[in-house]
């Protein structure tokens, strides 16, 4: 026990100080941002991140290597999002247990496609013909378990965007650790995501723009007596401050989606509102004697209140899904709202090539 505490230290000391020399961002200002979409239906229908967890779910392994383990030998992960105005993003995975060295392999492609017939135009709104953009992260990543409960895994990324004859290109790594307790219902996982440098820039005139680089802690529980699960992820573990200072939205109460609002926003509200963005939570219903069906719903409270309407409740941050597994093969779908207008739905596979 004390060996797998030490560990642990050292680790977290690790990761910590690795997030310490990098500048964490918060969308809409770093590159390569197509890193934290939803790589699977899975982490779709739960709020947009789910870490936590180790089982042999492949998909969950390509944002926390960490949760690569000997189930997920010989197991494929295929993935396909259905954006509006036909962007996709697609994901293809696989896992290779090596008995010898004890260590878990994975490799993976995400693959996200903005179209081949953009409109291109010059200053004064005139088309000036068509234009494509495309951006692709080719992942491989390992993990060993030390004693059965502590992992320790790391993915590297090589990453590639096209945008109208531009391109730029980069490397990124994820770094993690996760523990499980001796039950086998509880665990946790501290995750460095997005770690790395542009090489090369769109505009060889301007300079490197940063990667989208976050530090999450995440806790999952099930639940001793009931079949169900679920998740907290703190996100931005290494930022405090991730308000969008939006004058027109003062008024509005950290509740904002249950319909409470308060005329005067406080010190009290805007630290609540704070620190609510920071988290997500999910939960996994587990139906049948083997637990084959499953049904997952998820809430991205910092979505939730960037994405939001004034006037209008548009759902946005609120996510569920489901999924069918048996132990060959699985089929999963999780639906994302971000707008009024409507969501994002996604179609996960998943099937193991190993002989039982």
């Amino acid at each position: 026990m004390a060996y797998l505490a030490l560990r642990m230290r050292h680790l977290t000391i690790l990761l910590v100080l690795i997030s310490a020399g990098l500048s964490a961002q918060v969308g809409g200002i770093s590159v390569y941002e197509f890193l934290n979409l939803p790589n699977s239906a899975t982490v779709a229908a739960m709020g947009g991140h789910h870490i936590a967890l180790m089982d042999d779910d492949l998909s969950l392994a390509a944002r926390n290597p960490s949760l690569l383990n000997e189930r997920m030998h010989q197991r494929a992960a295929i993935s396909h999002a259905f954006h509006p105005a036909g962007i996709s993003n697609s994901y293809l995975g696989y896992g290779h247990h090596h008995d010898r060295l004890g260590l878990t392999f994975q490799g993976g492609l995400q693959f996200t496609n903005y179209g081949g017939d953009l409109v291109r135009r010059d200053p004064t709104g005139q088309a000036q013909g068509t234009f494509s953009a495309s951006d692709f992260a080719l992942t491989v990543g390992a993990a060993r378990q030390f004693e059965g409960r502590l992992s320790v895994g790391a993915n590297l990324k090589l990453i590639s965007s096209q945008l109208a004859g531009y391109g730029s290109f980069g490397i990124g790594a994820d770094l993690a650790v996760h523990y499980v307790d001796t039950s086998g219902l509880f665990g946790i996982s501290l995750l460095a995501r997005n770690a790395g440098r542009q090489l090369g820039q769109y505009d060889a005139t301007t300079g490197r723009e940063p990667m989208p680089f976050e530090l999450q802690l995440g806790i999952n529980k099930e639940l001793r007596y009931l079949p169900f699960r679920f998740s907290l992820i703190y996100r931005y573990l290494d930022r405090w401050n991730i308000l969008f200072d939006d004058p027109e939205g003062e008024n509005n109460s950290l509740f904002l989606a249950f319909g409470e609002e308060e005329t005067t926003r406080g010190a009290g509200a805007i630290f609540l509102d704070n620190l609510a963005r920071h988290l997500v939570f999910n939960g996994e219903l587990l139906i049948g004697k083997s637990r084959n069906l499953r049904l997952r719903f998820g809430y991205n409270h910092g979505m939730q209140r960037e994405l939001r309407l004034r006037d209008f409740r548009s759902g946005a941050g609120y996510s569920f899904g489901f999924a069918f597994r048996t132990k060959r093969f699985s089929i999963a779908y999780g639906r994302t709202t971000y707008h009024i207008g409507g969501g994002v739905n996604q179609l996960g596979l998943d099937f193991s090539f190993a002989k039982r």
